[in-house]
Order: C-alpha cells, then structure tokens, then sequence
C-alpha cells in the first residue's frame, strides 16, 4: 500500500466513511469504518494529515486522532460543500472533505478541549431551559386570560397568577381550570430553580476562567457572554481583525457587489447565533442606559440615536462594536480599559 499522506472522514454515528490519498493525490483507500474500528486503523497509520467535517463529536475525534500522532483539521460543512461532485453521498462528502482540507486558503475551526465543551453545554442547557420557561410563562397567561385573568408582562409580574392558582378559595378560578394549570406552575417554578443552578456553575466557571473575567468588563457584556465567547472562541488569531470576527458572527452586512459597485444589505446573520443574540441583548441594554453614562461608546450609541437612526439598527452597530472590542481583548491579552470621562 502506497504512504497514505492526506484523509478525509466523513463522520456519523455509527459508520464512518474515509477516504485516503498519498503524496501524487493518487486514491489508496475508500472504505466504511463501523465505530469500534476507527481507532485500531489510525492506531496502525503514519501520522498523516486528517480532515474532519466540524459537527457535534469533531472535537472528540479530533482530540483522539491528535493523541495517536496525527496532524488533525477541522472544516467547517459550508466549507466542503463546494469541493463535492455531483451527487451527495457519505463517499462523496469524504473526498471532498480530503480535498478541502490541502487547500492553502480554508479556513479550519480550533479544537475545543473538553472544559470548553463543558462549558458550552451548560449554555446550551441553559438556553433549552429558558426557552421552556418562556413557553410555560405563555401556556399560563393565555390560558388565565380566557377566563378573565391577567397581568401585566414581565415575568416578575407572573406571581399574581401563581396565587390565585394557589389559593383553593379563590372563586376566580375554577376548581376544574385550576387542577389543568397547576402542573404548569410547578413545571415552571422547577424550571426556576434549574436555571439558577446552570447560572450558579457558569458564575463559577466563569470566576476560574481568566479570559472571561476580562471579557466581562466590557459594558453589555456580563458573565454569561463572556462565558459563551471564552469557551466558543478557542483560538482568536484565525481571525485577523475584530472585523472578521464581527463578520464571522453575522453583525456586518451582506454584500451584494459587482462592477466596482458596493450594495451592502442586512446583516448577513452567519456564524453562530447564540452568540450574535448575546451580543444584540446586551447592546440593547447599554442602549436602554446611554442616556445617563458618559462613557465611549454610550456617547457614541447616543450620538447615532441623535441623528435619527432606528434603535434596532444602533444596537446591532453596537454589538459590532462589542464584538470588535471583544476579538482586542483575546488576542491582545488585556483587560477592557475605561476612558477617562467614565473612569
């Protein structure tokens, strides 16, 4: 068999596909791996260069190819797309990953260790649970307005309900309506409680991880965003500036150019989402406190807003601000400094 120099694997559950090639691009191997022997045939291989499609269990077997000596690359999937012949299959996907991962220009996605794994799903746990809550929150309120019961929004506002449901002698509430609502309330106030507990181990991770600290400081950024950024942005020099890490999350425009024509659109809303929407939420709220504060950038949201722009428009603007500042502070390894007039 000739030296395999270059593979691509096409992960799954179960079966795996892979596709080898030696130094002349030649094909050596084609084959479907079940799970229990994909470690054994790269055990057996010289260290070669391995590029993986970037999912769920990437950074597993990129942490496990790495040990046995191998040169591992992460793809992103809109990335290999474009390298795939014709028809779409598990083979087909295989070689194109093994022809994207020899190209000078991709760009490749750091694998993440464990902690930051970990790390992550407590956010996305947190943010299943939340999405939970809000859809208990709505179930109750509508259900009570039917009967002519209701309060104002917020879910701070929510606890008149939850009394009524629990006193047996309200006569405002039928016996009937309050027997079908109360599993609700219970399911809610348990929701409560488990997202305090997911927000209690982020503080504590976030209090142990030197790089969210810092991130922390910049305003609209509290330990929950600066949590999510410290575990999902593992290496900050891929990017070479703060604004392809905005771009790379969606908070720059989407161009539309030809001709020496530049049509810029809506943001291009790219990258991941939870991230973007952390981000959005907490230029908002320095938006809803730029009035008051003197700070850089509340006199430059303020400014914006002077001049009529919409206030939706000013805090994506912002959050690309944000998220700028953000990229300085990792790659830079210092803390977000306060100007003068704040300080």
């Amino acid at each position: 068999m000739e030296k395999i120099t270059t593979i691509g694997v096409d992960l799954a559950k179960s079966v795996f596909q892979v596709h080898a090639v030696d130094a002349a691009g030649r094909v050596v191997v084609t084959k479907a791996l079940r799970r229990r022997n994909m470690e054994p045939f790269f055990s057996r291989l010289a260290p070669c260069l391995i590029g993986l499609e970037a999912c769920a269990s990437s950074h597993h077997w990129g942490r496990l190819l790495s040990l046995m000596g191998h040169e591992v690359r992460l793809i992103p999937p809109a990335y290999v797309k474009p390298y795939v012949r014709r028809q779409k299959n598990d083979a087909a996907d295989a070689a194109a990953i093994c022809e994207a991962v020899t190209r000078p220009s991709m760009r490749f996605v750091p694998i993440k260790n464990e902690d930051q794994q970990a790390a992550l799903m407590l956010h996305r746990a947190r943010s299943l649970l939340t999405s939970q809550r809000t859809a208990m929150i709505c179930a109750l309120r509508g259900h009570m307005a039917e009967l002519g019961l209701v309060a104002p929004r917020a879910v701070r506002n929510l606890r008149p309900l939850l009394d009524v449901l629990a006193d047996d002698e309200d006569d405002s509430l039928p016996a009937l309506a309050r027997a079908a609502l109360r599993p609700l309330a219970q399911q809610l106030i348990s929701l409560e409680q488990q997202i305090a507990q997911l927000d209690q181990q982020l503080l504590e991770w976030h209090r142990i991880t030197e790089v969210s600290q810092r991130l922390a400081g910049i305003p609209g950024v509290g330990p929950v965003t600066a949590t999510a950024l410290a575990a999902s942005v593992t290496d900050p020099s891929m990017f070479a500036s703060g604004r392809e890490f905005a771009a790379f999350l969606g908070l720059a425009p989407r161009q539309n150019s030809s001709g020496g024509k530049t049509r810029l659109g809506r943001v291009s809303k790219m990258g991941d989402r939870y991230l973007r929407t952390l981000l959005v939420t907490g230029a908002t709220a320095v938006l809803s406190h730029s009035k008051t504060r003197t700070g850089r950038l509340d006199v430059w949201a303020k400014t914006l807003l002077d001049k009529g722009k919409p206030t939706k428009l000013v805090a994506l603007a912002l959050a690309n601000k944000m998220a700028r500042i953000a990229w300085a502070i990792m790659r830079r390894g210092e803390a977000f400094r306060l100007d003068p007039v704040t300080a």
